[in-house]
């Protein structure tokens, strides 16, 4: 059985009901650390899920009702405490959640079967009371076990334990009694074996043979042990040191129950893998030291473009004006959809209402009617909607950058036009920093943090805080910028603002910062549902996370990194989930459990993907999705086929839109030559057609998304 860590850890946190820190380490027994509040536990690959739930609840009970309070130590063995404790911390669970004796009861019955106490060849008269107590409180409903008078008053002071002081106080009287049983049993002993020496007669002192010195030793123990002088035994041929043989120190009492289940419990752990578990948090970052300012790009973008003439941009403009003009048509269509849609939500959680008030049209009705009271629809108000944009602003980009754009430009009209707020981020590892106040470090490296590069910034593109005038310039600025990439092989008449330059893709690093940008965006707002668009056309780069390194031949450790492997486990704190990476199939899965983690910090926010591809990547895409579900794959791959798009829910994303950047590229503009023949009019009316249906499906599924 594979044990679901996390899901043990998402158990251990609901019944401590609080936040505790679960971790499963490579341990031998189960810990909790009452300071910091962190519970270890051993991977028991091998337990059963009965066995695991039993464990995990012990341990629970232990963080919720063990004081850290160590006063005992070297009064009392630990092990008649910790006998004691366990009795009165599973009571303890058991009042406060009443159905965890059920979880006791499965667990420790599967523990008796398999004999973790190895009792089932033993006469368990033979254990001390500490042992028959321990077997009594665990395994009691399974094995009978009877007490003596005088052992029944110490059970029955176990048995009424509510405070740690009352456990002390149990387990030293535990502890006195099975000390002095041992005692009396030593003693009987040590009389049984002087008796039979005596009347077996023994060897005389001046016997000789080969175990002489053997019987001399064994005389002067026993008439030591006795109280006797020894004086009478002829010693001469000793040492003089040893002519009195030392009393043989007294024993302390076991547990043996206790040693043989913790070792048995050793078994349950899967050894064949012995590398230990990396606990990885995401960092809180300063933000105002990521995202470049919306302003302070323009001013960037306006001062690089004065150095050249009007004429320079004289193409890239036009084709600008061009698009604009043609787009209206994809906006019109988007805010008609959104008018619907919304319309339709709003009167699907209509209600109608009496008002008291009678209706005197239907009064003649009253013999047979009972409803005689005018009635109003109340059709509650539309939800406040926004938008947060991420740009994937690296260099494999370059070659779709520009149709990304206008499909992003299509979406920032229909905001516009519906008055939706919106925010668009370009990430990048390229842009310098910004003046005296922008500083790379924008959260203090600690070791099991996620690590953001010092180069990661977010480049506010796009907002709706400015006015129309303003929002135009700033589109036409992009425009220009993403021109000169696609235009890369061809002379190039301005060059690229600095900054703004194409990068690596630290999309992992966006995901993370979006923990701070969506709360914030929302609150700024004042908005009901906020949806997240990532516009990407590949994976992020791999994430690292910081890990203090110790050199042989340095003196100090430094703050090192390393990748993210299988045996990292995302924790979020906030939420008390955890993400185990084992099991992944690459680095790029990372992304899809950042998404999760994501979805689960923010459940009211919908997060759509929308990833550009060529049509020599779009089968291994789809298959790594709908993995080999051959009928499904099938599916998507006959709609990629016929529409050049897609749609998957079954990523990181609530929905992954794919979409053709070929078929993006084709404009919908039916423009024919004006000596154009039959065939050439036709051809390009249904390339234009079909054009329109593509995007006209993709972004009625958006809209279905967006309200």
């Amino acid at each position: 059985m594979t044990v679901k860590h996390e899901i043990k850890s998402q158990l251990a946190k609901l019944l401590a009901t609080e936040d505790l820190i679960v971790e499963h380490r490579n341990v031998d027994t189960a810990q909790f650390e009452v300071r910091t509040r962190v519970l270890t536990l051993p991977k028991w690959e091998k337990a059963s899920n009965n066995v695991y739930d039993c464990l995990v609840a012990h341990e629970v009970g232990h963080a919720l009702f063990t004081p850290d309070i160590w006063d005992w130590i070297g009064k009392i063995p630990q092990q008649f405490v910790n006998v004691v404790e366990d009795v009165r911390i599973e009571k303890l669970m058991k009042r406060k959640y009443l159905g965890i004796a059920k979880t006791f009861y499965r667990g420790y019955n599967e523990l008796h079967d398999k004999d973790f106490f190895e009792v089932n060849d033993q006469d368990i008269t033979d254990l001390n009371l500490a042992d028959r107590v321990n077997l009594h409180y665990k395994v009691g409903s399974f094995l009978p076990i009877s007490f003596s008078d005088a052992e029944t008053p110490i059970v029955r002071l176990i048995e009424n334990v509510e405070t740690f002081d009352d456990t002390i106080s149990a387990a030293e009287a535990l502890y006195n009694f099975c000390k002095e049983e041992l005692e009396n049993k030593q003693k009987e002993e040590i009389e049984l074996d002087s008796g039979m020496d005596l009347e077996g007669g023994g060897n005389s002192p001046n016997d000789t043979g080969d175990d002489s010195d053997t019987t001399v030793s064994e005389s002067t123990s026993n008439a030591s042990m006795e109280g006797g002088s020894g004086s009478d035994v002829d010693n001469s041929g000793m040492d003089a040191g040893n002519s009195a043989v030392e009393p043989e120190p007294e024993s302390e009492p076991e547990i043996e129950t206790a040693n043989k289940l913790e070792e048995a419990l050793k078994n349950l752990i899967d050894n064949r893998n012995n590398l230990e578990n990396v606990y990885i948090e995401l960092p809180k970052l300063d933000m105002d030291k990521i995202i470049i300012p919306n302003e302070f790009i323009h001013n960037n973008c306006r001062q690089h473009y004065t150095e050249y003439e009007d004429e320079a941009f004289f193409k890239v403009d036009s084709e600008f004006s061009k698009f604009k003009r043609s787009a209206q048509k994809e906006v019109n269509y988007l805010v008609k959809e959104f008018e619907c849609k919304k319309s339709a939500d709003s009167y699907a959680r209509a209600t109608i209402s009496r008002t008291g008030v009678l209706d005197t049209r239907n009064l003649h009705t009253y013999k047979f009617n009972e409803d005689l009271f005018k009635k109003v629809s109340i059709i509650p108000d539309g939800k406040n909607h926004g938008l947060v944009f991420i740009l994937d602003w690296s260099g494999s980009m370059s070659h779709v950058m520009l149709d990304t754009i206008k499909q992003l430009y299509n979406l920032l009209w229909f905001c516009k036009k519906v008055n939706i707020p919106f925010e668009v981020y370009a990430f990048t590892n390229e842009h310098p920093p910004v003046g005296d106040t922008f500083h790379r470090t924008s959260y203090e490296k600690k070791s099991g943090l996620a690590l953001i590069e010092e180069t990661f910034s977010l480049m506010n593109l796009f907002t709706s805080t400015v006015n129309n005038k303003i929002l135009d310039e700033q589109m036409k600025n992009i425009f220009r910028v993403v021109s000169q990439f696609e235009y890369s092989y061809t002379p190039r008449c301005f060059s690229t603002p600095i900054g703004m330059n194409l990068s690596g893709t630290p999309l992992n690093e966006s995901i993370i910062a979006l923990h701070q940008i969506l709360p914030q965006f929302k609150k700024r707002n004042n908005l009901q549902k906020v949806q997240c668009i990532i516009l990407t056309d590949g994976e992020s780069a791999p994430l690292r996370y910081s890990k203090e390194i110790q050199r042989d031949w340095e003196q100090e450790p430094f703050m090192g990194s390393q990748y993210i492997h299988d045996r990292c486990v995302f924790r979020n704190r906030k939420t008390g989930h955890t993400y185990s990476c084992d099991g992944l199939g690459n680095w790029a899965d990372v992304t899809d459990l950042l998404l999760e983690d994501l979805k689960t910090s923010f459940p009211n926010i919908n997060f759509i993907g929308m990833r550009l591809l060529v049509s020599r990547d779009a089968g291994s895409f789809i298959r790594r999705y709908t993995g080999y579900e051959d009928e499904i794959y099938e599916r998507v791959m006959k709609r990629w086929k016929k529409e050049k798009s897609f749609a998957i829910k079954g990523s990181g994303y609530h929905t992954y839109f794919g979409l053709s950047s070929s078929a993006l590229a084709n404009d919908d503009e039916f423009e024919v030559q004006e000596d154009a023949t039959k065939a050439q009019i036709k051809r390009a009316f249904v390339k234009s057609l079909k054009t329109k249906k593509m995007n006209k499906k993709i972004l009625g599924e958006f809209i279905e998304l967006v309200v």
